[in-house]
């Protein structure tokens, strides 16, 4: 079986969780996910199955949609509701002075994670060096925030928000941040992932939903065709003549392409009539192939 699923994760499960679920219901040992959530976090985690792995360099994800809850009142190691907190304050602040702390969280900013990240530091991540008692500091790094929109204040000096970012960006510090910059210690104290680059919420389904259709003989239904997440790249043709060519992966002559308009190392999808064949880039006078879909797997 070779696609994606939009997987609606619920929380409490990890993200490796997910994958192994999937791996059972695909009967597929090549699984993965394209972007970890939180075990605490539920939202869109897209699945790739079969040689869709092969394809995870190329997705556009790094725009990614959240909905989150920062909660005021006490800051946690974990920068999130699951940590053991670490300061406390009752300068809670108002609706106004929360959004004013939001734009100055927008665009390119720096930010530091916590130690309880997925940030790997001489390959070892940073969330288990935390759980064995060491502490080091997480440098600096810059992302991106498109959007930071508080949207209404909840119960228990809590702030919903809706966040649109860029790839390796942490909500869970940009609670801590608005905390630092209202006076008030922080955390996130709810999240949801409603966009992962080309999949959305809308479409995600249950584990309960891929689990049915399993049952039923019908999870292929649910998958995504592994050329769907792959538009934002130019498609080209290979024209007829060459097909046993390009099945073989055998590099093509640029000339095969001409009106096509292939510029230097640019990726492409490449089709056989309505097939998608795989992805190419240009190499010189040379189209040559980065993944090939045998037409018969």
């Amino acid at each position: 079986m070779n696609g994606f699923f939009n997987i609606l994760k619920p929380p409490g499960m990890t993200s490796s969780q997910v994958v192994g679920f999937m791996r059972r219901l695909t009967g597929e040992n090549r699984v993965g996910h394209a972007g970890t959530l939180d075990p605490e976090a539920a939202g869109v985690l897209p699945i790739m199955a079969g040689r869709a792995a092969r394809l995870f360099d190329y997705l556009v994800d790094k725009e990614k949609s959240y909905v989150a809850e920062c909660a005021f009142g006490c800051r946690t190691d974990t920068q999130d509701a699951q940590g053991t907190v670490i300061a406390t304050g009752t300068d809670y602040p108002s609706l106004d002075r929360v959004r004013a702390a939001a734009g100055q969280l927008t665009g390119d900013i720096l930010q530091r994670p916590g130690m309880y990240s997925a940030i790997k530091k001489d390959g070892k991540p940073m969330y288990l060096r935390a759980r064995q008692g060491e502490t080091v500091e997480v440098p600096e790094r810059l992302v991106h925030v498109e959007r930071l929109e508080i949207l209404a204040e909840m119960p228990d000096h809590g702030f919903m928000m809706q966040v649109d970012c860029g790839r390796g960006t942490y909500i869970r510090s940009i609670c801590e941040d608005l905390g630092h910059l209202c006076g008030c210690p922080a955390h996130m104290r709810f999240l949801l992932r409603t966009r992962s680059g080309f999949f959305t919420i809308r479409d995600a389904i249950t584990l309960e939903e891929a689990s049915a259709a399993a049952r039923e003989n019908r999870l292929d239904s649910y998958a995504v065709p592994v050329d769907a997440p792959l538009q934002h790249l130019r498609a080209v043709h290979v024209p007829e003549s060459f097909a046993r060519l390009a099945a073989n992966g055998a590099a093509l002559p640029v000339q095969m392409f001409a009106g096509q308009n292939v510029k230097d190392a640019e990726i492409l999808r490449v089709y056989l009539g309505n097939a998608f064949l795989g992805l190419a880039g240009r190499d010189g006078e040379w189209i040559r192939w980065k993944v090939l879909f045998p037409q018969n797997d």
